[in-house]
């Protein structure tokens, strides 16, 4: 039964990812379809995140009250009706409405799920169930995109988001008994959780969320910029482009596969420092720019090397920090994390007007070694071994 809940924490991780990069598909549609303009988008992309860091920081007091189980079921069903309720929006700020249940609901799932799996599987399992976000994120635009092709409307892919979401959702609830058996006792380690405050006092915490914050400023910025990049810098036509622009995601995805396999051999901190590695040989190779194909593969080396580095870090916060204060931490976690997806591509924009979307490497790069710095930091407060 313990591995049959493994199985489906897979298929939450899955269902996670699959909204996620929707969007962006559907978008094209959306804002001609609502009589919006085009930048609208960007709307929703604040509007989300915001409400998935609410509820990022109240994870822990959530979870210690009622347990992992039910914040987690009761998450999936505000991310249903967000995606419910986007399936019969025929107004923008319909869409603004459903984007809070939605967002909500992503933060109480990305926290609580990822402090459990944390806490009671290994860094193989951790990676692994990321790989799974990966694929969710690559099948939710095809959903989309099949959908529109057709003839249906953008309307009907997102009431088919909604019940994935559904579905999952009861299943959970029929599971609930099955999470109470694993989780009890890790959810009530201590009753009293700590204050905001009292956690960013911890020694390191506040360095692995400044490290945590870069990390996602690299993967945020080159999955929105990626398509821009390589036809504004590559000359690439907006067909390919279109085509391409998910080389990162298929390599962090691929990626998380084999560091599964990897992290069997390596510890959280080995499996850090060689993905930056791979991360900093990416973003050389898209500085020189010696061709298109160089350009390729250095952005598929970047999606591979930040392939380890969420897992790892999530992963070693309840050895780190102990498991009694993991869910706090994980869940200022998540919060720096969309704090640095709504600023860092956006503040990335503003460069592009001054200086040229061919500065995008050189951005990704200083939040690259900025990150290895604070990891390296991190290592030195915390004494890891």
């Amino acid at each position: 039964m313990f591995s049959f809940l493994l199985l489906l924490i897979y298929l939450v991780f899955i269902s996670l990812g699959l909204p996620d990069t929707a969007l962006g598909s559907a978008w094209p549609s959306i804002y001609p379809d609502l009589d919006v303009p085009v930048s609208y988008a960007s709307i929703l992309t604040v509007i989300v995140p915001l409400c998935t860091i609410i509820s990022s920081l109240n994870s822990d007091r959530l979870t210690r009250k009622f347990g992992t189980a039910k914040v987690v079921a009761f998450s999936v069903l505000l991310s249903a009706l967000g995606l419910i309720g986007y399936s019969i929006s025929s107004k923008f700020w319909m869409l603004c409405v459903f984007a809070v249940p939605y967002g909500l609901g992503a933060g109480g799932i990305d926290s609580a799920v990822n402090n459990y799996a944390a806490s009671n599987y290994s860094s193989k399992h951790m990676n692994w169930l990321h790989a799974m976000w990966g694929i969710g994120a690559t099948v939710g635009p095809l959903i989309m995109g099949c959908t529109l092709s057709s003839g249906s409307t953008w309307n009907t892919g997102y009431l088919i988001l909604g019940i994935i979401q559904s579905l999952l959702l009861i299943v959970l609830f029929i599971t609930l008994p099955l999470w109470k058996n694993t989780s009890s006792k890790e959810d009530n380690i201590n009753n009293k959780s700590l204050t905001i405050k009292q956690t960013l006092m911890l020694k390191g915490a506040f360095t692995l969320l400044l490290c945590f914050f870069c990390y996602s400023a690299v993967e945020q910025t080159i999955m929105l910029w990626c398509g821009s990049y390589l036809v504004l810098h590559l000359s690439i036509s907006e067909e390919i482009a279109a085509s391409f622009s998910s080389l990162f995601v298929i390599g962090m995805t691929i990626g998380r596969i084999i560091s599964g396999f990897v992290s069997t051999k390596l510890n959280e901190k080995q499996m850090i420092r060689l993905g930056s590695i791979f991360m900093i040989i990416g973003l050389i190779m898209m500085i020189i720019n010696l061709g298109t194909i160089v350009s390729f593969v250095g952005i598929c080396l970047l999606g591979l090397g930040c392939a380890p580095i969420y897992p790892s870090i999530v992963h070693s916060i309840p050895v780190y920090f102990g498991k009694d204060k993991s869910q706090g931490i994980i869940g200022i976690q998540m919060a720096f994390a969309y704090l640095g997806i709504v600023l860092m591509p956006s503040l990335f924009g503003l460069i592009v007007e001054f200086v040229g979307i061919y500065f995008l490497s050189i951005y990704l790069l200083i939040f690259t070694v900025l990150m290895i710095v604070l990891h390296e930091i991190l290592v030195k407060q915390i004494k890891v071994s």
